[in-house]
């Protein structure tokens, strides 16, 4: 019996890879295997490992990593904390292959240990590009520890292919949560207020805004310049019994936790009108995005995840630079004028017309669970798999 490992630390991965974790879960012929590890196990991020059992997942292993502190030093000592935790995990559970997604530096200390373990790994969305963050280098580096490759997009699988990546061990899967969405029943509206605990405007958008990690210092100038946009072109004239910004909370970046502060400062002075929310879980998010005016900030999921939705995506400044994207989103730089005139499109009835209409979503493939998962159940992957070069024509 084939074991099989998944390895999450955000709320967001989790939603993504869960579709995936549920059909090995369900497998007799696999042995389902779960670390959870950062922001899941802190109760300042909303202790979403509960959602995960919630889910009727069995948690085997639990690996604490993350301080207090949300400096550059503090999240060095975490990668270092996460390769103790790690090192213990595998020990214990031997894994004969490791899941992980994306490019957090939690992942990058997961693949690491991995490979001194000689444990295979199976990476999900490698190959992308986000200039703005350092997650685009640590993104590169997972692909070099990993075995199995599973790009959400032709262009990505090519970008793998050229870093010597053995072509029949490159996918181009599309993305699991565009795939998934498609079969998404979301909450209805009224649903969705009764679990917030609130009544939402009618064209109320939803915000997510990280710090930007390759221009330190930068956070409070950007998130100030965000504040003021929305103050002025999305709750000018709202009611204020109704919410008309619902703010999902950053992660545990650099300056994430400073940029957290800033955003509830502005709720609380905006009772009523706005809401902040740690994590709001799969179901609520999703559901969220089915209902809102528009997607503003600058996650990745307004460029994944937003257009399945028919919903428009303002993207804001550089962090997603150079990652693909549809026809429903707007990019504009993290500047107060700026912002404001993409807020004034994004929610203007002609560009919400357009992306409900002919909105695409250049990550959806449909079938990317089957595939993904016959993938790994059928590849022969040894331990301590060697890797070669495979070359390509110029």
């Amino acid at each position: 019996m084939r074991k099989i490992c998944f390895v999450t630390g955000t709320r967001a991965e989790y939603g993504i890879l869960s579709g995936l974790m549920r059909r090995f879960r369900d497998d007799p012929e696999v042995e389902l295997q779960v670390i959870v590890t950062n922001m899941h196990l802190s109760p300042e991020f909303g202790m979403t490992v509960n959602e995960i059992e919630a889910d009727g997942f069995n948690v085997d292993k639990r690996v604490e990593m993350m301080l207090s502190s949300d400096t550059p030093v503090g999240t060095v000592k975490s990668m270092g904390l996460a390769s103790i935790g790690f090192a213990d995990a595998f020990a214990e559970l031997q894994p004969d292959l490791v899941v992980i997604l994306g490019d957090r530096y939690e992942m990058l200390a997961v693949a690491s240990s991995a490979l001194i373990f000689g444990i295979p790994v199976a990476h999900l969305h490698g190959g992308e590009v986000t200039e703005g963050a350092v997650d685009d280098s640590i993104r590169h580096a997972i692909t070099k520890l990993s075995s199995l490759h599973f790009a959400s997009t032709e262009e990505y699988r090519e970008n793998i292919l050229q870093m010597g990546e053995e072509p029949e061990m490159v996918v181009n899967a599309g993305s699991i949560a565009a795939d998934e969405i498609a079969s998404f029943e979301a909450m209805s509206r009224e649903e969705l207020e009764d679990s917030l605990g609130v009544r939402l405007a009618d064209d109320y958008v939803t915000v997510t805004f990280h710090p930007v990690t390759r221009q330190p210092g930068e956070a409070r100038k950007q998130v100030s310049a965000l504040l003021n946009a929305l103050e002025t072109e999305v709750l000018k004239e709202s009611e204020f019994n109704k919410v008309k910004v619902i703010f999902t909370l950053p992660n545990s970046d650099a300056e994430g936790r400073e940029v957290a502060r800033m955003i509830r400062d502005w709720c609380d002075a905006n009772v009523g009108r706005t809401l902040a929310v740690t994590s709001l879980g799969r179901k609520r998010y999703y559901s969220s995005l089915a209902h809102c005016a528009a997607v503003v900030g600058n996650s990745s999921s307004g460029l994944l995840e937003a257009p399945s939705f028919g919903v428009p995506t303002l993207n804001i400044g550089d962090r997603q630079k150079g990652r693909a994207r549809g026809n429903t989103v707007i990019d504009c730089p993290a500047e107060e004028s700026e912002i404001r005139q993409g807020l004034r499109k994004v929610l203007g009835s002609e560009f919400r017309a357009f992306v409900k209409e002919k909105g695409e979503n250049p990550y959806h493939r449909p079938g990317s669970v089957d595939l993904i998962y016959e993938k790994i159940k059928s590849t022969p992957l040894p331990r301590h798999y060697a890797k070669k070069f495979h070359s390509i024509d110029e």
